[in-house]
């Protein structure tokens, strides 16, 4: 996965878990359609996230980001090779998706208390888990709102609160943000993070901001345009806990130009391929 390019100085990141791989991809491809007419989308792809490791997947658009994180939601079945998660549950993987999933007809309790019926939790503790994760993003007053009552970014914290509520062991998330302004995306940035910091919940994040996967990521992975490789890795010289203020740092921003010259000659020939 390296390349030649170094690492920006700075200061020693969090080490790595040498902890058996919570989710683990080998050989892993997919293509759609048969034949003459098939393409292919994704791969070969080999990938290890460690527990509780924030992992964020770059790349040029139709390169496969999404595809892979269907895969790991049990989705899309892979058209060759294999992706294996290591749990101890009967559901270990909750989605959050970019047009946010929530139900219009459920108030804002019942959507995030949603995964935990499924889940057949009792009442009394599924309401009781539902009020916590709305207190902790702050709409515990919208308890009893509709989604159509709600700003989109009001409608992600739904999202992100129903699927933290029923305590996956691994989170997807796909390009949750990609939908909202600029100025709301900085500040759910930062609202993820503060959470997923405190959860340290096994998280695999597909976006296309750089900006985003530094300040969110243990671990940058870029992907090749289509089929989707990957390239290079990259970890982020900031030590958890983190704040959205090292935004700001000559580190952070050496890291995203990096990233972008990896990045550019993937997105040129992606735009060839349209």
């Amino acid at each position: 996965m390296g390349d030649p390019h170094p690492n920006p100085p700075s200061a020693s990141p969090s080490p790595p878990s040498t902890d058996a791989p919570k989710l683990r991809a080998r050989s892993l491809a997919r293509s759609f359609g048969r034949g003459a007419k098939a393409l292919a989308a994704l791969g070969p792809v080999d990938l290890d996230i460690v527990p509780g490791e924030f992992a964020c997947i770059v790349g040029p658009s139709g390169c496969g980001k999404s595809t892979l994180l269907r895969i790991a939601a049990g989705l899309l079945r892979p058209s060759a090779g294999e992706l294996s998660i290591r749990t101890t549950a009967p559901r270990p993987a909750a989605m959050i998706f970019q047009d946010y999933g929530i139900y219009d007809w459920k108030t804002v309790l019942a959507n995030v208390r949603f995964g935990l019926d499924i889940q057949r939790v009792p009442r009394k503790e599924a309401d009781a888990r539902a009020h916590d994760w709305l207190s902790r993003i702050g709409l515990a007053e919208f308890a009893g709102a509709y989604p159509a009552a709600l700003s989109g970014g009001m409608r992600q914290r739904v999202a992100i609160a129903r699927a933290l509520a029923v305590e996956p062991e691994i989170l997807l998330m796909d390009e949750p943000f990609a939908a909202l302004d600029a100025q709301l995306r900085t500040i759910l940035q930062d609202e993820l993070l503060e959470l997923t910091q405190t959860t340290r919940t096994t998280t695999l994040f597909i976006t296309h901001s750089l900006e985003e996967a530094i300040v969110l990521g243990d671990r940058v992975l870029v992907m090749s345009a289509r089929p989707g490789r990957i390239i290079a890795e990259r970890r982020p010289p900031f030590e958890r806990p983190r704040t959205g203020d090292i935004r700001s740092t000559p580190e952070f921003t050496a890291l995203k130009s990096e990233l972008w010259d990896l990045l550019r000659g993937e997105v040129r020939g992606e735009a060839a391929l349209v």
